[in-house]
């Protein structure tokens, strides 16, 4: 076999045990999840909060969120909504402002999208007479668990300057996708989060429930402006020495999409971002890491290259099938090749008992065990959704996604107690 071959072949093994290791390495962090956070007698409020509630188009659900939030378990005169009407042609701005919310309207043809849009508010938001402690994020579709701000105040007073809420869904049980969709949160925010948090390790922003410290904010400036704003702050933030906090205990519930085609338009735009922020902050964060041995870094840096990997296993698995059938050339060798197929199975046999064990200390619902079986289905629609984005991720363009679950907060609470 030619040289060049056997250095294809062996650059091939390479990246392929680089994926394999990173699968590895995460079941491996998400031990440490075992250990539940204590409970804490917080802190007197003393942190003032402006909420800041992006909405384009979302007259059918931002009322129920703004009356939430005026019922927080936290002192009225120390937190503000404001709402931004983004290129609205509905009635979200009249809507907001009767339910008791500030509301700045935006309009412009030119850079459309979330992140901008908060780029905007939070000059706006200078020109206030009063001072805020920090900004908290939510999207219009949320609603938040009344210690919201609780734990906000006491992560704050703390010395924490990022910190993200625990991702939870409004309708897991709508549909077979929303129920897939709430699996994935609910495993991530335990095996990974959680698990992060109790390393000392950075979390993954989720875009809502988010709360930054205004000063950090003023600092920094907010740049974030690709399709996955949340990526590329928290990239940004650990890239300067700063680790994101994860809060388990204060949840924020996000509408997840009904069918199948408006869930992979929504990953689509997630994953099209994560590759612009991929490229931009992965090899800094690798070479930081290294070179101040900064494991923080490295992590991020891993968390970064997550979709990649996951395409170079399905691509290493479909050429072992090509292969079998003698479709392929027999010299281009697969990390299958080398490791036998029970580890393999295993390996995923332990992801699937990561996510009883996630549902099971989160307390989340029986029903949700049943639904399990679909998982593995949805998983492979990420397949599409992230070559999709791979080739077309210089596509910056914003793809609203519509919500209409006006769901109050006692009847998500009602909900939630005949379930279980």
């Amino acid at each position: 076999m030619p040289v060049w071959l056997t250095l294809v072949d062996a650059l091939c093994i390479i990246v392929q045990i680089a994926a394999i290791a990173i699968g590895v390495y995460q079941i491996a962090i998400s031990l440490f999840s075992l250990k539940s956070p204590k409970q804490s007698v917080y802190q007197s409020p003393q942190k003032r909060f402006a909420i800041v509630i992006p909405a384009h188009n979302e007259s059918q659900v931002i009322a129920p969120l703004i009356a939430n939030l005026h019922e927080l378990n936290y002192p009225n005169n120390l937190y503000d909504i404001f709402v931004i009407a983004d290129n609205c042609d509905d009635l979200t701005a009249d809507v907001a402002r009767q339910a008791g919310a500030t509301v700045y309207e935006r309009s412009t043809k030119n850079n459309r999208g979330k992140g901008f849009a908060i780029a905007w508010i939070l000059e706006q938001l200078k020109q206030q007479p009063k001072i805020f402690d920090a900004i908290v994020f939510f999207d219009a579709d949320n609603l938040v668990s009344h210690n919201f701000l609780t734990v906000m105040n006491d992560k704050l007073l703390n010395g924490k300057q990022v910190v993200q809420g625990y991702l939870d869904t409004k309708n897991p049980f709508d549909s077979w996708v929303s129920v897939s969709m709430a699996l994935s949160y609910w495993y991530t925010n335990r095996m990974w989060q959680l698990s992060r948090k109790n390393l000392g390790l950075p979390c993954a922003l989720g875009g809502t429930g988010l709360c930054i410290d205004q000063t950090l904010l003023q600092q920094l400036g907010w740049d974030a402006t690709t399709l996955a704003e949340d990526t590329e702050f928290g990239a940004k933030c650990v890239t300067m020495g700063i680790i994101p906090e994860w809060a388990h205990e204060a949840r924020v519930y996000d509408e997840k999409p009904l069918t199948l085609a408006a869930s992979m338009r929504q990953r689509l735009r997630w994953m099209r971002g994560h590759f612009r922020c991929s490229e931009r902050y992965t090899l800094p964060l690798l070479g930081r890491g290294l070179r101040d041995r900064s494991w923080a870094k490295l992590d991020a840096a891993v968390y970064l290259f997550q979709p990649t990997s996951f395409l170079i296993i399905f691509a290493a698995a479909i050429t072992l099938l090509f292969q079998a059938s003698g479709s392929t050339p027999t010299w281009l060798s697969t990390i299958f090749s080398i490791i036998p197929p029970w580890v393999m199975i295993s390996l995923n046999f332990l992801v699937i008992l990561q996510m009883v064990v996630a549902l099971i200390l989160d307390g989340v619902s029986w029903v949700a065990f049943l639904a399990i079986p679909l998982f593995p289905i949805f998983t492979l629609t990420w397949i599409p959704v992230i070559l999709t984005a791979l080739f077309t991720r210089k596509n910056n363009t914003w793809n609203h996604t519509v919500h209409t679950r006006a769901i109050h907060h006692h009847e998500l609470q009602s909900a939630e107690a005949k379930r279980l």
